[in-house]
């Protein structure tokens, strides 16, 4: 960072440099996750390449920093995440490291749709594990909708202390009461990319004017995503599928898909024989055409769960585990997404 260099330097090469050559570095950046780490790459496009903190198929509840994470966090000019409600690993590491970066929680933006969790019923609580990605459902599920967000959270917006939120504290909207899986809607996407555009102009003004042009284009890419994803759901909008993990609500209601329940298992532990015979029953009741796994699932687990049943086998993926990082990632997961599902349900449409 800025500060620090200077602090290193002579004073006489200290003021010369400060207004000429530091001002024009572009700011060291840090990202949570891999589509959100997508969507800021995008903006960044030819300026900097930020750091991505949790890669491959990494849980944001249990992921562990390695020391290449903490040294971006600490050297970083700007975090963004989703917030506490997803990456719960990062609450604490956020505030001890990163404390003079401007830190911003998605989470909170202005106009964000926001969809409750849902539980009971068809829908069953997440496991909680390595690979558990999902939310934690040990809160009030009983919020109502008036989200009231004060985005002041007691701090004044001057961002002397890079503070966009009070991280961690007072959420109007309450932690949980919300599913965090706010990316897998296209219109939040362009949301986010707005928001990460409007932050980094503030912090490097040198380069506004790329953040700007490229976040423009990054929503007229989303625009046109959001169309051919509507195209390739539209046939299958309304069979019937279970997922294992309840992650896809913002899919789900964009797109007008039927998803009728969802169950727990865990990637890292077979169901009993009693288990699967409980999935079997539930997948026939709910007269679901597919049941989707995750990346982390054998294949074999998932054929086990589906055999005697007339539901067929498929995989969604809510983070791109398996899909190369970078700007394009997003685009790519969305789409993979869309084609597994259409894909798997258009066999009995």
């Amino acid at each position: 960072m800025v500060n620090r260099l200077l602090a290193l330097l002579p004073s006489t090469a200290a003021l010369l440099l400060s207004s000429t050559t530091l001002a024009q570095t572009p700011p060291e950046v840090s990202v949570s996750i891999k589509p959100l780490h997508s969507l800021v790459s995008a903006v960044m496009e030819g300026v900097q390449s930020p750091h991505l903190i949790v890669d491959g198929g990494g849980s944001p509840h249990t992921y562990s920093l390695r020391p290449s994470d903490a040294e971006a966090l600490a050297e970083a000019d700007a975090v963004f995440w989703i917030g506490p409600d997803l990456e719960t690993f990062l609450i604490g590491p956020i505030e001890g490291l990163a404390p003079d970066a401007r830190r911003v929680a998605l989470q909170d933006i202005d106009g964000l749709e926001r969809l409750p969790l849902r539980e009971g019923g068809t829908f069953e609580a997440h496991v909680h594990d390595d690979h558990g990605h999902g939310d934690d459902h040990d809160h009030d599920h009983g919020h109502d909708h008036d989200h009231g967000h004060d985005h002041d959270h007691g701090h004044d917006h001057d961002h002397d202390h890079g503070h966009d939120h009070d991280h961690g504290h007072g959420h109007d909207h309450g932690h949980g009461a919300f599913d965090a899986h706010y990316w897998l809607d296209p219109e939040n996407a362009q949301r986010f990319v707005r928001h990460i555009a409007t932050v980094l102009s503030e912090i490097d003004p040198h380069h506004a004017e790329s953040y700007q042009q490229n976040a423009a284009e990054t929503e007229a890419r989303l625009t046109s995503l959001t169309e051919d994803m509507r195209a390739t759901l539209a046939p299958v909008a309304d069979e019937p599928f279970i997922v294992f993990h309840d992650a896809y609500r913002y899919l789900e209601d964009r797109f007008g898909l039927n998803t009728v329940g969802s169950i727990t298992v865990s990637p890292e532990q077979s169901p009993s024989a009693r288990r699967i015979a409980e999935i079997r029953d539930k997948i026939a009741e709910l007269g679901a055409t597919c049941i989707f796994a995750e990346p982390q699932f054998e294949s074999r687990l998932v054929a086990v769960l589906v055999e005697e049943t007339p539901a067929r086998a498929g995989v969604l993926d809510p983070l791109g585990a398996d899909i190369q990082n970078g700007s394009d990632l997003y685009f790519d997961l969305m789409r993979f997404n869309a084609e597994a599902l259409r894909g798997c349900l258009q066999q009995s449409s």
